[in-house]
């Protein structure tokens, strides 16, 4: 079976630092990879409200996960801090891939990388909705030109 491999954008739009807790180690000694989705979804939360948004409220929308991928990279332990690097890339009608990486702050050891496809979805009608107009422009990345 082919392994999972993400390509990253060339830079990231927003970081944020998170710190890892006993309470996110498993009896490996490590981070669990169950707990380090738990961090990415704080990411993502961070991510969304550095543009002005709460999950549950983009333009009027909320969003749902329609899958996800990750590629662990090396281990991360208690103590470490921790620093997620995220994107919105491949925008669709509907929906978007949220790109991140993660990296242990002191030594730049990369930690995973995945990404998340998400819908916006009118929890009101139960219905997904195209992504909002601002939303789109204020995630894109600058054009190079």
């Amino acid at each position: 079976m082919p392994r999972v491999k993400i390509e990253l954008p060339e830079q990231f739009s927003f970081h944020t630092e998170l710190d890892i807790y006993q309470s996110h180690i498993n009896y490996g000694g490590h981070l669990d990879n169950a707990l380090l989705l738990t961090l990415v979804s704080e990411a993502r939360a961070r991510y969304f409200k550095s543009l002005g948004y709460h999950e549950g409220n983009i333009e009027g929308v909320g969003i749902i996960m329609a899958d996800a991928a990750v590629q662990y990279k090396s281990e991360a332990f208690q103590g470490e801090t921790l620093i997620v690097g995220m994107a919105a890339a491949d925008f669709s009608k509907k929906g978007c891939d949220l790109v991140w990486q993660m990296h242990e702050k002191t030594h730049q050891r990369e930690v995973a990388r995945g990404k998340a496809g998400i819908v916006f979805m009118d929890y009101a009608t139960r219905t997904i909705v195209p992504v909002p107009a601002a939303f789109r422009h204020r995630a894109s990345p600058p054009d190079p030109c």
